[in-house]
Formats: C-alpha cells, structure tokens, sequence
C-alpha cells in the first residue's frame, strides 16, 4: 500500500458538509490529473467530479466535511499530482444538491 493510501484511508467525518470549488491552473489535462484527484476523493469520503475545461484547466468540485475537503485542496496543491499544478484557485460553499459518487467529466 503507498504512503498517501496508508496516512488518507477512509472518510474523514467532521461537522457539516461544504463545497469546495477549485480551478486547477498548470498541465493537468491528458496525465491522468482527473483519475488521480477522483482516487483522493473516495479515499476521503467525498462525493463530486473532475472535469477538463477547455482552457486547459480542471475544475474540481467535491462536497463532504470540511476538513475532508481542506484535505484535498492540501493535496491539490502539494506537488504529488500527476501533471504540473501551476496554481490552484479555490472558493467554499454550502453544500449544494447532493452529488452522487465522484465522476471525471
């Protein structure tokens, strides 16, 4: 088992559920960016998607608890990412309707 899938096994579970919203800016389209950013989501509980914008950026929306969520960002912008992460923009929310699973787009 990897390093990141020992030390982030299972759902963080922690006050009410948020939205986080980022825009991922950098080469993180055709590198398996998407795949990778979905495998983090699941391994912490969170449900939403990854989708490739036409600008070359991935927007990343993921819904559950808030540190859960704090933890993908984390990891969004920690340098482990498949691809290169120039910087990542990122708002928070309520969570909104909710989202089944968490696809790639």
């Amino acid at each position: 088992m990897s390093r990141l899938r020992e030390e982030h096994r299972g759902p963080v579970d922690a006050g009410p559920d948020v939205r986080l919203n980022a825009w991922v800016h950098g080469h993180v389209q055709g590198v398996g960016f998407r795949w990778w950013t979905r495998s983090r989501a699941l391994e912490l509980g969170l449900t939403g998607f990854a989708s490739n914008r036409p600008d070359g950026r991935v927007y990343v929306v993921a819904q559950g608890p808030r540190p859960a969520c704090e933890r993908l960002l984390e990891l969004l912008r920690g340098g482990g990412t498949p691809g290169t992460v120039d910087t990542v923009v990122a708002d928070w929310a309520d969570a909104g309707e909710q989202i089944p699973g968490f696809t790639e787009r």
